[in-house]
């Protein structure tokens, strides 16, 4: 026997669907926030970092005229995170050779930069830094970039190419577990450095003193045919 469903009963139950769809949609869109995009404007940032051994108030605007890569990292005092850190750091001097600022950036607090770069390398720490470490302890900044992993709090290994117009020009999102190249990252900064000044477009795998390919049917051809 079919129980007879009331209005009150249908609008319940309607209501009840709708939040459950409401919930669902929530969960599949919260990981993370929406992602920036090529060409257009960087999110702005501001706030505390860590910059030889000193806390400082560093702004995406104090870097104008300049390349920066900003990237982002899970967790101050973790395993794949210093390996990065320290690369990056250990090879700043190439970056700042050709104008660029390597940022690192974590959900961490400022202290918690500081204790780390303050604690050897043979222990687990950074050591010595030559990068800004960059606290975004609201997570704003990591939420701005689309990398903040909303239900633990921390960002996804997001890398981010800002050229000197401060527009962003490369994105990359690693899953936690795999850590990042410092020369592929140098690379595509010397690559799109070599775009902007020249007009040309830089085929697979091109490195500086290699060819370069320009963008027209005809002329591009020049190089596939010496190729």
């Amino acid at each position: 026997m079919y129980m007879k469903l009331t209005k009150e009963t249908k609008l319940f139950r309607f209501q009840l669907l709708e939040w459950i769809n409401h919930l669902t949609r929530y969960k599949m869109t919260s990981i993370t926030s929406a992602m920036p995009a090529i060409q257009k404007p960087a999110p702005a940032f501001r706030g505390t970092a860590v910059v030889n051994g000193q806390f400082k108030e560093i702004s995406l605007s104090d870097y104008k005229g300049q390349y920066v890569v900003l990237f982002f990292y899970p967790l101050d005092f973790t395993f794949v995170c210093p390996t990065e850190i320290i690369a990056f750091s250990d090879r700043s001097q190439e970056f700042k050779e050709i104008g660029c600022q390597v940022i690192a950036a974590s959900t961490d607090s400022h202290f918690s930069h500081l204790a780390w770069v303050n604690t050897p390398r043979k222990q687990g720490g950074l050591g010595e830094m030559t990068i800004p470490l960059l606290a975004d302890k609201s997570s704003k900044i990591a939420r701005d970039y689309g990398v903040l992993d909303e239900e633990t709090g921390i960002p996804f290994r997001g890398l981010f190419i800002i050229d000197d117009k401060q527009n962003l020009r490369q994105i990359t999102v690693n899953d936690l577990p795999v850590g990042r190249s410092v020369d592929e990252t140098l690379r595509l900064v010397q690559a799109f450095q070599y775009t902007d000044k020249h007009g040309e477009v830089c085929p697979a795998g091109w490195k500086p003193g290699k060819k370069t390919m320009k963008p027209d049917v005809v002329a591009s051809k020049e190089y596939f045919k010496d190729s």
